[in-house]
Parts: C-alpha cells; structure tokens; sequence
C-alpha cells in the first residue's frame, strides 16, 4: 500500500488481503504518527548536538546580554558555543559524540524520508521503533546524566510533557503520539479510531469481520495507492491526471511552441521556403532514396 498525503508525502507499506481492516487502519496510523515523531525528534536531537539542551522556560534568553545587563552566571563548558535564540544552554557534547548523534538522526531521516517510496522500501514499526532507539542510546551516551524534563529531545523519546497537560477527548494512542511530539505538529497527528482508509474514491469499511479482500479481492501481489483521512473530512480529493514534474515539462514545452509561432507570425520574409520541411520535392526524394544524394562541387545548406 503506498499512502500519500497532498503535499507529496508518503509511504510503502505491506499487509496481506487476510488482514482486518480495523488492523490495518491502526498499523497505518501509528506508523504515519511515527514518522511524525521522527521528524520531531531529529530536529530536537540536530539542535541538541550544536547547542546541547533546553534551558527552562523560565530562563529562556540571550546568554550574552544576560551577562552583560542581568549580571547573571553563565554556566560555559568545555564545548560551549551559543544559542543565537537564547533556547539552549550552549553546552554541546563532545564532537565524538556530536558526530554518532548525527549519524543516527539521519539514519532514522533517510529510512522515513519519501524518497523510499521510489526506492520501493516498505516501512515497519519494528524497525522504525529501532532506530529510534539508536538515537534514545546515542543521546545517553551524550548525556549520562539525562535530559531536564523540559527538553524537546527527552519530550519526543519518552513521551512525557514537561506540564503533563493532555486533551481528555483524545484516545490513548493519540495522547501518547501528541506528547511524543512537537505541539506545532500536533495537528498532523492522527486517532486511529477516527481515521478512515480511502482508495480509488471509495472508503474501506470499518468492523469487526471486515477485510482487506472485501474490498480489493484475493490477489497478494497487487499494489494500490490510499490515503488517511479523518472520519469528518469525507472523501479526499482525487489524484491530478499528471505529477508536478510532467505539468512543469508540458509547460515548459507549451511556451517553447508558443514563442515559436509567435516568432513565424512576426516574420515577414520568406526565409522558410528555405527549411526543409517547405521544399514540395523533399517527399518524393525520400521514397526515390535520393534524400542524402548530393551532387559534386555543390553545398546544400
């Protein structure tokens, strides 16, 4: 199943026509919610490493100016470098350590990147709760000591919020995936239990007894393109008849012949009877076998 969202996002993912359709919704979403997370905790994890963790809420500021107009203490170790945003402490990791952080940030990017969908690679839980879990170790050995509660980095890996607020209407699953992540993209997550499957227009059925094959049949080998939407959304709308690159070519080739005719319509001379394509004779040439035939001394243009 390739699932796709409207910016061009997306991701493979493998099931059989024996699965429930119920299971398959909630693998689909806690994977979608994951990848969500991921990109939550790679951003976190990147800012970790050049400026190490988060001040309190309450000391957030310009460390210079804090120094120089508060008269505070600014603790500076060994690898101090400042925040620009006054977020963080500026007290990164070592750069051995900076370097295994970003190895497996983007180890855990480039397995939930779009781009595996070219690639044909399917994504799993297992493997993505993996490497997530090699970014938990990497940020341990960073940080022996852990993170402060407040930290974004120690927010998305464990899923505890730094004031412990949560939505009483929302499911576990979603309260769980929303303090995992970032509250700017809070809103991109979804609840398995309000999520519909959608494929060619029509909605998978939602029940107990209802299959994968109740609605694409018995074939196991069959790919098919779906999305996720919201119960209270309806359908989503349909797929363009060509991708943005094509639209971008035909354009590109639209304007091409425009200029051309545009520029025959301004000619006035009569410099086209000399192309090819006006000589009345070129076709009768060309059946005879006579078309590269040229004769002795003369050039033809």
């Amino acid at each position: 199943i390739s699932i796709k969202y409207s910016d061009g996002d997306g991701f493979l993912y493998e099931t059989t026509t024996d699965t429930f359709n119920d299971d398959l919704i909630e693998s689909l979403v806690e994977l979608y919610n994951e990848r969500v997370r991921s990109r939550t905790i790679a951003d976190s994890v990147r800012g970790l490493a050049e400026f190490g963790p988060m001040k309190h809420p309450n000391s957030v500021g310009n460390d210079e100016i804090n120094e120089k107009y508060a008269n505070l203490t600014i603790e500076k170790g060994p690898h101090y470098k400042a925040d620009p945003t006054g977020i963080r402490t500026g007290n990164a990791p070592d750069p051995k350590i900076v370097q295994t952080l970003l190895q497996v940030v983007q180890d855990l990017e480039d397995y939930v990147d779009k781009r595996q969908v070219q690639k044909r690679i399917a994504l799993s839980q297992s493997t993505l709760l993996d490497k997530i879990s090699n970014v938990r170790g990497a940020v341990m050995m960073a940080y022996p000591m852990g993170l402060p509660k407040w930290d974004q980095t120690k927010i998305s890996l464990d899923g505890h919020g730094a004031d412990g607020d949560g939505d009483e209407n929302a499911t576990d699953e979603l309260q769980k995936n929303r303090a995992y992540t970032d509250s700017s993209r809070n809103e991109h997550l979804l609840d398995p239990k309000t999520t519909s499957l959608w494929c060619a227009g029509k909605e998978f059925p939602r029940g107990s007894d209802k299959r994968v094959s109740d609605r694409l049949g018995k074939n196991e080998k069959q790919k098919i393109i779906a999305k996720l939407q919201k119960m209270t959304a309806g359908p989503p709308g349909r797929e363009p008849v060509v991708n943005e690159e094509e639209r971008k070519a035909m354009m590109a080739h639209y304007f091409k012949r425009q200029e051309e005719l545009k520029r025959l319509s301004e000619a006035d001379e009569d410099d086209y009877l000399n192309s090819q394509w006006a000589d009345s004779k070129e076709m009768k040439r060309n059946l005879q076998g006579l078309g590269s035939i040229k004769a002795p001394g003369l050039q033809f243009s």
